[in-house]
């Protein structure tokens, strides 16, 4: 056999193995034999095959072990799965129209065509892909043609699109591209990756026709992704639209019709391009060497696959890029890749013998300086026929040590290995003696056995009784009736007794009639017996507690062993810093992307929301990421090698030692480009200002801030009337009880409000709504402050006329006029009297919100009980009397969202048009712009809980049969839902308060609270 035609049978061979596992991925079959048989029916037609094993129906048996190692073979070409299974289920994909589905097959094969590299492909993909190919026949069936909407929109004021200094730049969600944003913002932020975009140089040919298709797509994408690079580098804007990137990789995915794909997917993708784009000018500038390519310097490394089968040992180098990571099963990121480095029984593989088992392990021989972890969040459920997201919890470290998975280091990991396997296996006996301390008994309930030795001594100790627990029951008295039957001194000694007896409350206190014993007691037991019996207790009470102590102890080293097993310096030599984590929250079938990216110069994290870039802490990025809490969890982790930091370095002039910054870090052409962007942008803002310069103000329709009713008014109205006859009777009653000394009527009117303050009322009855004196009194305000408000209102000129209001009115202004201005600091009197004025404004928000949310005017009621909560919020924040009872507030804030989201799924399910668009309406202008307000301080788990409640109850509609028009809605509509920042970004203005009196006010708020008193239910939990 020639080498020409040597080289072409390898060819084919890996063609048709290429064939076999993309029809492996797409129908779920793991026979290769029935696949074989489907290709060479279907003479190598992919469509076709898939079209003979779905018409077959066939069941494939259980995978044996000499079909799933043999792609172990020495001289095997396939790529090895990492840490994969294939399932072993035919998925059915079969449907009424056929040709709908050969054509959805064929779309979807020929992007896995594209898609597949020769890193293989990994579950990960496979579940993506079934979901591709499940979405395409969805499509193909109704006939959609979608239309991208926008998340975002501009504001018409430049000003507030201006980037502030040394802020990162966002990237503008141009329709369900935050899977873009996330992905480039986290390349971007390696600087050697930026520095490599920012130079790279078109090959010198550019300028002709492009050779090839792939040229023709690549290069000018190329182009696009430095424009975008630039801008992000230095853009005077706050964030940038980076459409033209985005379409040419769209095109890339299209079938017959749109849809928003998976980070995965496209981060391999954009990947292989720039790959394929730097080959090209490697292979340009070439002399004579391999040409090396930087892409795959950063992103590819190697592990060795060292396996066993049928005790025919094999070896094989393997290339790899993003690696994926099973996640079920698995509490953190060392298990899922101790999990994917070995497979199968790896017992003989450093075995002296030749055994039959088989198995195989990976080792890593060369690792890339960027090491990204794909992590399978996704399954893909057979009975419902689409892929479930999985929320399991998941830790992963800040900085993750490699060595124990290095090729040269494992001869000592494998005897870590079998250490860590032999501790756990004395692990678990300890925690199985342990659990039957715990969990003692044989019966369906279990107690710890100490308690129930303690128990035993205390039924012991107890005072004996030796009548029969029944026996000294009347249960033929009626209650209340059996003091008339005693005689009279006993029935005078029994009511004495009663009187020392404390009051029985029913339905609030349990209370054991006091003659009877508290616990149940032995009927006969001697002091001997007795004696004997606690010794015994006690001393086995003793021996069960140190033994539990014991085993406690030994769990804990154990522990503690394992975690240090690897912790020696010898161990510690591959540090992997974390970078960037890439975080979804949804379903499998939709969702939103974010990213949060360590700044290693301001050593902090950030995240990077679209056009939202705002400051992190890890904190919230272990919230957000681990998963578990809620549908959020990470989806994607990039570290980097921590000993390279030119990965993260900032470029320096070589002439003068100056770091580079903004446009100084840019080529000519780029720095050119941003430039002009720049003054564009400049000019914009220029028309802005000179258009507002020109334009009249507009009225102002917000209501005038007039003085408190408490202060001094020009003419009477219903507050000051009440006020003014508050006053007058304060005088007039000073007047009668001090013999006309009317200055005394001020301590009266003191007096009065001080009784209100200390007076302990409910809730219906708010005293502080009555006086802002009683709110000063309540809050501890300064003395001084307290004391000129009442001067404020006894020198009110609307006072009567006779002469005793005019007489305390004089003193009460001469007194004002006393008081010195260093005295009273009037920055804080009207601090103090700006916080009244916002207590009455939540009070009527409240008051008002409540009185709708009674009559199921939930829409209407939302607003009011949104601004109730900020304004409350607030208030709080400077004192727990500022304002009214938070957890009530948040209570009905969170109801009348949950039926709201009802009311608006009800709309939507009618499917009629104008419904559906007033149900989505609703959910964007109440609904998506309340949800941050919910998660921004996430210290009330029952928000969290009803956000999740209302994200679900939406998110349940995907798997639902309905028309096209409403499958494109709440596709364009679901991202916003998704999206968990806590940025308010578009909030409606308050509504405008009407003015009550303070009679009018008090007397309509008791009404509502003891409205609320009367529905409220146990389950509210206050």
């Amino acid at each position: 056999m020639t080498v020409e035609q040597n080289v072409l049978q390898q060819h084919s061979q890996k063609h048709q193995q290429t064939l076999l596992n993309q029809l492996r991925e797409v129908t779920g079959t793991t026979d290769v034999q029935l696949l074989q048989q489907a290709l060479q029916a279907s003479n190598g037609d992919l469509a076709e095959a898939v079209a003979f094993l779905t018409e077959k129906n066939a069941k494939v048996p259980q995978q044996d072990e000499a079909t799933y190692y043999q792609t172990a073979q020495v001289n095997n070409d396939r790529y090895i799965s990492v840490g994969s299974q294939a399932d072993t289920n035919v998925i059915d994909l079969t449907g009424d129209d056929k040709d709908d589905l050969q054509r959805a097959i064929a779309l979807s094969l020929e992007e896995s065509n594209r898609a597949f590299r020769e890193t293989g492909i990994t579950d990960e993909e496979q579940a993506i892909s079934r979901w591709v190919l499940e979405a395409s026949i969805a499509e193909n069936k109704a006939s959609l043609k979608r239309t991208h909407t926008e998340v975002w929109s501009d504001s018409p004021n430049p000003h507030d699109r201006k980037r502030q200094e040394n802020c990162p730049v966002g990237l503008k969600n141009v329709g369900n591209t935050c899977w873009f944003s996330a992905v480039i913002q986290s390349l971007f932020n390696l600087l050697e990756f930026q520095r490599l975009v920012l130079h790279y140089s078109p090959p010198a040919r550019m300028q002709d026709l492009p050779r090839n298709q792939k040229e023709h797509r690549n290069l000018p994408f190329m182009q696009e992704l430095r424009c975008l690079f630039s801008l992000l580098v230095g853009s005077k804007r706050k964030y940038v639209d980076p459409s033209r990137a985005v379409e040419i990789l769209k095109d890339a995915f299209k079938s017959s019709e749109s849809q928003q794909q998976d980070v995965s997917e496209f981060t391999h993708k954009l990947l292989d391009w720039l790959e394929d784009a730097f080959q090209i000018k490697a292979e340009e500038d070439r002399e004579g060497e391999k040409p090396k390519n930087p892409m795959v310097d950063l992103f590819y490394g190697r592990f060795l696959a060292v396996g066993v089968l049928e005790g025919k040992k094999f070896e094989n180098t393997e290339m790899f890029g993003q690696y994926p990571l099973q996640v079920n099963g698995f509490k953190d990121l060392h298990e899922c890749l101790e999990a994917a480095m070995i497979e199968g029984e790896i017992e003989s593989l450093h075995s002296a013998e030749n055994s039959a088992k088989s198995g195989q392990e990976h080792w890593f021989t060369e690792l890339p300086p960027v090491l990204t972890f794909e992590l399978s969040r996704f399954e893909f459920n057979q009975t419902l026929g689409r892929p479930e997201k999985i929320h399991n919890k998941l830790e992963f470290p800040s900085m993750l040590y490699m060595d124990r998975y290095m090729d040269r280091n494992r001869d000592i990991t494998r005897i870590k290995r079998e250490e860590i396997r032999r501790l756990k296996e004395h692990l678990t006996v300890l925690q199985q003696r342990l659990e039957r301390y715990l969990s003692y008994g044989s019966g369906p309930k279990r107690f710890p056995l100490a308690d129930v030795l303690q128990y035993a001594m205390e039924f012991a100790s107890s005072k004996p009784v030796c009548t029969s627990p029944v026996e000294d029951i009347d249960t033929t008295a009626p209650p209340g009736a059996t003091t008339a039957l005693l005689p009279p001194p006993a029935r005078q000694q029994q009511q004495q007794q009663q009187q020392r007896v404390s009051i029985h409350k029913p339905f609030t206190q349990s209370r054991v009639p006091p003659d009877l014993p508290m616990h149940p007691a032995p009927r006969h037991i001697t002091e001997e017996e007795l004696r004997v019996l606690e010794g015994c207790l006690h001393r086995w009470r003793s021996e069960v507690e140190n033994d539990t102590r014991d085993l406690q102890a030994s769990i804990s080293r154990i522990h503690r062993t394992i975690e240090l097993m690897y912790s020696d310096k010898s161990m510690m030599q591959a540090p992997y810093r974390l970078h960037a984590v890439l975080v979804h929250e949804g379903q499998a079938n939709a969702g939103h992307y974010w990213a949060y990216i360590f700044d290693p110069h301001q050593q902090r994290w950030m995240k990077y929301n679209d056009i939202s870039v705002t400051k992190s802490s890890w904190e919230e990025l272990v919230r957000d990421s681990f998963g578990g809490y809620r549908n959020a969890s990470a989806y994607c982790l990039m570290y980097i090698d921590d000993k390279k930091p030119f990965l993260i370095e900032e470029e320096f002039d070589k002439e003068t030692g100056q770091m580079l910054s903004g446009l100084d870090k840019l080529p000519p052409d780029l720095k050119e480009y941003v430039e002009a962007d720049n003054k564009l942008f400049e000019r914009e803002m220029e028309e802005w200002d000179a258009l507002q310069a020109t334009e009249p103000c507009p009225p102002d329709n917000t209501a005038p801030q007039h003085d408190p009713e408490y202060m001094e008014q020009q003419s009477p109205t219903g507050d000051s009337k009440h006020l003014q006859e508050d006053t007058e009777r304060a005088i007039s009653k000073a007047a009668a009880e001090h013999d006309e000394k009317s200055p005394e009527a001020m301590k009266v009117e003191y007096t009065r409000l001080l009784r209100f303050a200390q007076e302990d009322t409910p809730p219906e009855r708010d005293y502080r709504l009555l006086h802002i004196i009683v709110y000063f009194i309540h809050n501890q305000a300064p003395k001084k402050i307290v004391e000129r408000t009442l001067l404020m209102q006894f020198a009110d000129r609307n006072l009567g006329f006779d002469e005793r209001c005019k007489s305390i009115m004089k003193v009460a202004r001469a007194k004002l006029e006393l008081i010195k201005p260093d005295e009273v600091n009037m920055e804080e009197y009207e601090m103090w009297h700006q916080d009244y004025r916002k207590f009455r404004d939540t009070t009527v928000f409240l008051l008002i919100g409540l009185e709708l949310f009674l009559k199921k005017s939930y829409v209407e009621s939302l607003m009011y009980l949104i601004y109730a909560y900020q304004y409350n919020k607030e208030l709080l924040a400077k004192g727990p009397y500022r304002g009214h009872d938070e957890e009530l507030i948040a209570h009905y804030r969170r109801e009348c969202l949950l039926k709201v989201n009802e009311h608006a799924a009800a709309l939507f399910e009618t499917g009629e048009e104008t419904k559906v668009n007033a149900g989505l309406s609703i959910m964007n202008e109440l609904v998506v712009a309340c949800i941050p307000l919910l998660l921004v301080d996430e210290m009330e788990e029952k928000d969290m809980v009803a956000v999740e409640d209302m994200r679900n109850r939406w998110c349940s509609y995907l798997g639902q049969e309905m028309e096209p028009n409403l499958q494109e809605k709440l596709t364009d509509f679901l991202p916003k839902l998704l999206d968990c920042s806590t940025e308010i970004k578009s909030f409606h203005d308050p509504p405008k308060l009407p003015s009550y009196s303070t009679l009018e006010l008090c007397e309509r708020y008791g009404r509502v609270m003891t409205s609320l008193t009367l529905s409220r239910t146990p389950a509210d939990g206050r």
